[in-house]
């Protein structure tokens, strides 16, 4: 029993699993690339395109049969050609016949095959109907004339083409899209007229570089009439390097004030876009759209219209920012990867892919030259020996009467082959009627020049050229079509601000000491009489527009920024700013502002440090908000003084009583940072800090000031202040005696 296993251990072939994984993953990827996922340059098609295309040629669906039911074209492509899953086959199959998808469908279907609404609510295949389309015929016209090689099935019963010898570069004209492992393809349809000219001109000059060959092909054509937008700079790039993205956007017209959409970018669902207009409607983001609404019928396949709120409405502006919150414009990348003719896969230019395909198509031509020419070589060698044995046509009967083995006797009698003399023997007895030489002779004259005309051909690189370019001619005439995505140079979409597209109403925003945040509709709001929350009351309010940025700061020293009109109603008691923002622990917001954005602002610490800031460099979309005031240990923020007489001095004081005047144009202006110094503070780097700095107010030419200490007041007129007057930084001036520990300035 032991020695039995050793002798089958011995017959296993070991491996590392590494080595193993390695080989049957790259094996794995190379099948999915090579046989599944992307399309080869010659016919355009990958393999299960292909198979169904040729399954249909085989069944006598052409462009003139009768249909016939979807499941028996997809039975046969499963059964005879591609063992894999069918509604992965029927998918592929419905794709080529929608015309909403291929720029030139491929087969012709009866019945349900989905809408460009949804491209996949087409039927299930045993209802639907097929046969090919006259385009199909590009394809395989010529596949029965030996211009392909040919393989084996997957169970070596039947063989199938290894490619199709399609008459126009189909790769380019129908696109393709296909993910493999490591790589990927998408391919954009062209017009078939452009691309032709384009081939005749390659074939023709094929010194021709990219920039000459996009004079012909400026750019794809979808099968939708929108408008491609991408710039031909962008364009030029993306057919230089075989990557990139177009631009298509929808079309529009105004029709007695009425927006009226007519067209929709490529695969783009209408019921998707006005999903995306209603979304916005809803939550009050196109406050200048009356209505909208779906008018679309078979006569016009696609009408949407969209009626604005009054004549005044920028209609273009409008449009832009829909076009960059919809689909009413989509891009599309762009990456022409590709099976070449030596084949391997790559990323070919808009040259590179003509010139492969040309090769391919020139191959293709002369193979089907040789192919006829070596049936009419055939047929003039049977037709010679026809002839002989009806000009010797009384020996010819002796012999066949007499011989039981007449074959070998006619060949070596009149020199015939094997074939002359089979040829002979197989004719019928009223193929030799007394006209029959008249006919041989006739059918020989005109094989002979036919037989003249293809070694004319084969032997002649020029004519063959112009045979090519004449049968890419023609067929560019019968089946091409004008273009239906036109190239037009816009302005790129922008998005309306939601500032602009909210209503600009007075508010005012009311902040309350443990944070809390509401709005008031108008000015004439008393901010400190609202209700709050239990143990909370009124801290700051700011009188702005719902248009505006509302600006908070903490005693961190940084500052945040909402829109206005996003917060909530002062009919309740608001909601914690902490819910939208994300301040630093342990930070407490001290002051909101709300200005016009040019507004200027005292900032400063109680240490005594301070700069003049601009509310636009306040704002800060980011929840965290950003850093404006640089504080030393232990220090925080004051409330902001608007800046309103540029000329004003700046009255700092201590809660030790010493105040100082000075030109509060002393100060820089600065985004953000730590400041000058204000008032010197001796104890202000103490780690005590004794004494900090409690109060800033500006005073005007002719103002009076009030200090603060307790429930007392001292006010001092303009002259008293000048006594206060001295150079930014310095100690400044003792106040009187009750006033050495000072609250505040009123």
């Amino acid at each position: 029993m032991l020695e039995t296993l050793t002798h089958h251990a011995e017959g296993l072939e070991r491996r590392p699993l590494k080595d193993f994984t390695e080989k049957a993953y790259l094996d794995y990827s190379m099948y999915v690339i090579l046989d599944r996922a992307l399309p080869h340059v010659g016919d355009g098609l990958k393999p299960v395109q292909r198979r169904i295309l040729y399954a249909m040629s085989e069944l006598g669906l052409s462009a003139s049969a009768k249909f016939k039911k979807s499941a028996r074209t997809v039975g046969d492509v499963l059964g005879k050609f591609h063992p894999h899953g069918d509604s992965a086959c029927y998918e592929a199959m419905v794709l080529m016949a929608q015309p909403f998808s291929y720029r030139y469908p491929l087969v012709d279907g009866q019945g349900n095959w989905g809408s460009p609404d949804d491209p996949k609510s087409f039927a299930a295949m045993r209802y639907t109907e097929s046969r090919l389309t006259p385009y199909a015929e590009l394809l395989l016209g010529e596949v029965d004339q030996g211009t392909v090689d040919w393989q084996p099935n997957f169970d070596g019963t039947l063989e199938e083409p290894r490619l199709l010898p399609a008459r126009l570069p189909n790769l380019l004209l129908n696109g393709t899209t296909g993910i493999a492992v490591g790589m990927a393809t998408d391919i954009l349809p062209h017009n078939l007229r452009e691309v032709a000219r384009a081939c005749v001109h390659l074939l023709e000059h094929p010194e021709a570089t990219v920039e000459d060959l996009m004079r012909f092909v400026p750019g794809p054509d979808f099968p939708t009439t929108g408008e491609i937008v991408t710039t031909s700079d962008d364009l030029l790039k993306l057919y230089l390097t075989g990557g990139g993205s177009v631009r298509q956007r929808a079309r529009y017209e105004v029709e007695r004030g009425d927006i009226v959409i007519t067209a929709l970018p490529y695969q783009v669902s209408g019921s998707r876009v006005l999903e995306q207009i209603a979304a916005q409607f809803n939550a009050k983001k196109l406050p200048m759209i009356e209505d909208f609404r779906d008018e679309s019928d078979h006569e016009y396949p696609t009408r949407f219209v969209i009626v604005p709120r009054s004549n005044r409405v920028d209609v273009e502006r409008l449009m832009s920012h829909l076009f960059a919150t919809t689909d009413l414009e989509r891009s599309y990348r762009v990456n022409m990867n590709l099976i070449g003719l030596n084949g391997r896969p790559r990323v070919m230019n808009l040259r590179e892919i003509l010139s492969e395909w040309l090769t391919c198509r020139t191959e293709t031509v002369r193979r089907r030259l040789q192919h006829r020419l070596d049936k009419v070589l055939e047929r003039l060698h049977l037709l010679d020996g026809l002839l002989i044995a009806f000009l010797n046509l009384d020996e010819v009967i002796r012999i066949v009467r007499t011989e039981d083995e007449p074959r070998p006797i006619l060949m070596a009698r009149f020199a015939l082959s094997e074939a002359q003399a089979d040829y002979v023997l197989n004719t019928r007895l009223r193929q030799l009627a007394r006209l029959e030489e008249m006919k041989i002779r006739a059918e020989q004259a005109e094989l002979a020049q036919e037989r003249d005309g293809l070694q004319r051909l084969l032997g002649n690189e020029q004519a063959l050229k112009h045979l090519i370019r004449d049968e890419i001619t023609a067929d560019a005439e019968q089946y091409g079509d004008a273009r239906r995505s036109p190239l037009v140079a816009r302005a790129a979409a922008a998005a309306i601000d939601e500032t602009e597209l909210s209503p600009s109403e007075p508010v005012t925003v009311v902040l309350s000491e443990k944070g809390w945040i509401r709005a008031a509709k108008g000015h004439e709001v008393d901010a400190a009489g609202l209700s709050y929350r239990s143990g909370d009351r009124f801290l700051g309010a700011a009188r702005l527009r719902s248009s505006q940025s509302v600006v908070f700061l903490d005693s961190t020293g940084r500052s945040y920024s909402l829109p206005a009109h996003t917060l909530p109603s002062a009919r309740g008691q608001g909601e914690p700013l902490t819910g939208r923002l994300d301040p630093p622990p342990g930070a407490r917001f001290v002051a909101v502002l709300g200005d016009a954005l040019e507004t200027r602002y005292v900032l400063a610490s109680d240490a005594g440090y301070g700069f003049i800031v601009r509310l636009e460099d306040l704002l800060a979309k980011p929840k965290a908000g950003k850093a404006v005031l640089t504080l030393s240990q232990g220090a925080e923020v004051l409330l902001p003084v608007p800046l309103t007489d540029p000329a004003a001095r700046l009255v700092a004081v201590t809660s030790a009583g010493y105040l100082l005047l000075f030109p509060v144009s002393d100060l820089p202006e600065m985004p953000r940072g730590k400041g000058n110094k204000l008032i010197g503070i001796p104890s202000a780097k103490a780690a005590n800090r004794e004494e900090t700095l409690i109060a800033l107010a500006l005073v005007s030419a002719g103002d009076s000031l009030t200090v603060l200490a307790g429930k007392r007041g001292l006010t001092l007129k303009p002259a008293d202040l000048e006594v206060y007057q001295g150079e930014r930084g310095r100690r400044g001036r003792l106040l009187p005696r009750g006033f050495q520990r000072v609250d505040g300035l009123g």
